[in-house]
């Protein structure tokens, strides 16, 4: 697999952090949320790091590459719109789902797929999609999970590898999510470590977070614990990273922390020295009892991403067919059933341990009241502060999972309240009214429709 360009050592680029990182020293790369940024209107900050010749990658976190439906073209669009107009080298995304389409919901988060054949072929197709609609090559992240799926046919090290070799995608590996997994599903990092194929690693991620309850939450908002160090050191045993990226979401610290946190990542690359090794002398990680009917062997596989990609019909012909309509069927269905349970209510899927899937249900409706309060905090204002604001949108959130996003959630939250004739207050209710009207461009709904809706609520 042809090298990937070196990054060196950067940070992920966040709106509140943007002055400091422009004057933290030595910094090589910054990576860009990509939903977050127009390409028409970037932000002067990022238009200034350019400018001075740093480095920026878009990091897509709603594609669903993972998910049961084929990409959309439009998120692909958006997301090659991106690329061109940072002058990026590489985007990346994630090895996740986050919505389905029947029923129509929404994670807002990025949920694990199941490590099954099914799931990888659905996968494979998708990153060929995506990998014919962007201009520039495509980078996967592993996540963190607080559950796992039941009957699953292949390790992470088997699931990953496998990816690289039938759709030669570059891999994100986030040492901090790796730790994640080992607290939560009792994975091995150094095993995972061991046996995929570095080569195609593109950069490294390394975060913080923070553990309750013996479940390791990857908060991106608390600093980076020795342990995730030691893993980067681990990776770095194996391979010189092409880039080490700092993750931070919330809670930031002052700048010097922020460089503190950053000489700690250089500092740990220096003091380890990569043993580098070929994919070709290393053991497959994916032997297994399907390996006998696995299509090329790993060093030729990746060996021929360089060439010009074929079209995905061609490669999924060249690579035993994509997935076809019956395996989508069956991983929309499980991906479905996991995702009503966490956000909707339903019963929990057999086979799922039942308190993970609590936890995680948790703090997705945690995420969901913190993300819209982000993006409105006037509703926090009106409705009397931080805790009845959560409250009521919890409340809200177990009757009415997430179909869209969160700017139309937060419409939505406000719409349910008025409704119901809440808040109480009825200056706060008007200042609620003036709210959603300056937003939704159009009259409340009067009293027969707010009614009528309420009635369809209840019967639902």
């Amino acid at each position: 697999m042809k090298p990937m360009a070196h990054l060196g050592v950067g940070i992920g680029w966040r709106p509140e952090i943007a002055d400091a990182i422009e004057r933290l020293p030595g910094l090589d790369w910054v990576e860009v949320v990509a939903e977050n940024i127009c390409p028409d209107h970037l932000p002067e900050s990022l238009l200034r790091l350019r400018g001075a010749g740093t480095r920026i990658v878009p990091h897509g976190v709603s594609l669903g590459l993972g998910g049961a439906d084929r990409p959309d073209p439009a998120k692909l669009t958006a997301l090659g719109e991106r690329a061109v107009a940072l002058g990026a080298p590489l985007v990346s995304e994630h090895i996740a789902f986050v919505r389905t389409s029947s029923p129509a919901l929404e994670a807002g988060h990025l949920l694990p797929v199941p490590r099954t054949r099914d799931a990888l072929a659905v996968l494979c197709e998708n990153v060929r999609i995506a990998q014919d609609a962007l201009p520039v090559p495509l980078a996967l992240e592993n996540i963190a999970a607080l559950l796992s799926w039941p009957g699953e046919e292949l390790t992470e090290a088997q699931f990953l590898t496998e990816l690289v070799e039938r759709t030669g995608v570059r891999l994100l590996i986030d040492v901090a999510n790796l730790h994640t997994n080992r607290v939560n599903r009792g994975e091995d990092p150094a095993a995972v470590l061991d046996a995929i194929p570095l080569e195609a690693l593109a950069y490294v991620h390394v975060a913080g977070g923070i553990e309750r309850d013996g479940v390791w939450h990857d908060t991106h908002a608390h600093p980076v614990p020795p342990v995730v160090l030691d893993l980067l050191a681990e990776l770095r045993s194996r391979v010189d990273p092409p880039g080490v990226l700092l993750e931070r979401d919330d809670d930031f610290p002052p700048e010097t922390e922020l460089a503190g946190e950053l000489s700690a990542i250089r500092t740990t690359l220096a003091s380890t020295t990569p043993a580098i090794t070929t994919l070709a002398s290393r053991t497959p990680a994916s032997t297994s009892v399907a390996s006998a009917t696995r299509r090329p062997p790993a060093a030729t596989a990746v060996s021929t991403a360089v060439a010009p990609a074929a079209p995905a019909r061609e490669r999924d012909a060249a690579d035993g067919g994509g997935a076809d309509e019956t395996v989508r069927t069956r991983v929309a269905l499980g991906q479905a059933a996991l995702l009503s349970a966490l956000v909707a209510g339903t019963p929990v899927p057999e086979g799922f341990d039942r308190g993970r899937v609590r936890v995680q249900a948790r703090a997705l409706a945690a995420k969901r009241a913190g993300v819209v309060a982000g993006l409105a905090p006037e509703l926090p204002a009106i409705l009397g502060g931080e805790a009845p604001y959560r409250a009521a949108f919890l409340t809200y959130a177990k009757g009415r999972p997430m179909t869209a996003g969160y700017r139309r959630d937060a419409l939505d939250f406000a719409e349910h309240l008025l409704i119901r004739d809440l808040p109480a207050d009825q200056a706060a209710r008007r200042r609620l009214t003036a709210w959603w009207r300056d937003r939704a461009g159009a009259r409340p709904p009067r009293r027969v429709v707010r009614w009528a809706r309420a009635l369809v609520g209840r019967t639902a």
